[in-house]
């Protein structure tokens, strides 16, 4: 399984974000532009809440099964293999998502003096704070996921399977 890699998350944000800064300026000339749904922050929120307590969950099991404490409940290579996709479809998702509340919140900040579109300013700055945090909690499974040998053989860059 392929390692996520920042660069092509921060490519993805940067291509959404132009592209909806962009459709931001044309969509605003042309008529009224779509608000920002204060629930994206809260399910970017969530998501990423998910994801870190799956790691923790395993990260916690994985200990306890490599210390072989009695009654440990070990993880089956394909939950530990699922979890990791799940975290980096996650993220490319995040990343996408976060690229573009990104670019309507950068068109936004030109009219922060009228008070409905700095509310959506807002909501689009939290909404990237919170795709951001998606993709710290998907790098962090990854990591948990990682097996120790797949660390030997390929220098440190498969994920667990």
């Amino acid at each position: 399984m392929e390692q996520l890699r920042i660069r092509t998350l921060a490519g993805l944000f940067l291509v959404a974000g132009v592209l909806s800064w962009a459709g931001a300026r044309l969509w605003d000339s042309v008529g009224t532009l779509p608000r920002v749904p204060l629930a994206a922050p809260i399910v970017l929120a969530v998501i990423a809440a998910v994801l870190l307590a799956t790691a923790l969950s395993l990260r916690a099991r994985l200990r306890a099964q490599r210390e072989r404490r009695p009654g440990a409940k070990g993880v089956e290579p394909m939950m530990a293999a699922r979890a990791v996709v799940f975290g980096q479809a996650s993220a490319l998702v995040a990343a996408l998502v976060s690229g573009m509340y990104g670019g309507v919140g950068a068109f936004l900040l030109e009219y922060l003096d009228v008070p409905p579109r700095r509310d959506q300013a807002i909501y689009a700055g939290l909404s990237v704070l919170a795709g951001i945090a998606v993709i710290a909690a998907a790098f962090f499974l990854e990591r948990v996921c990682r097996l120790p040998e797949d660390e030997d053989e390929h220098g440190g860059t498969a994920t667990a399977a």
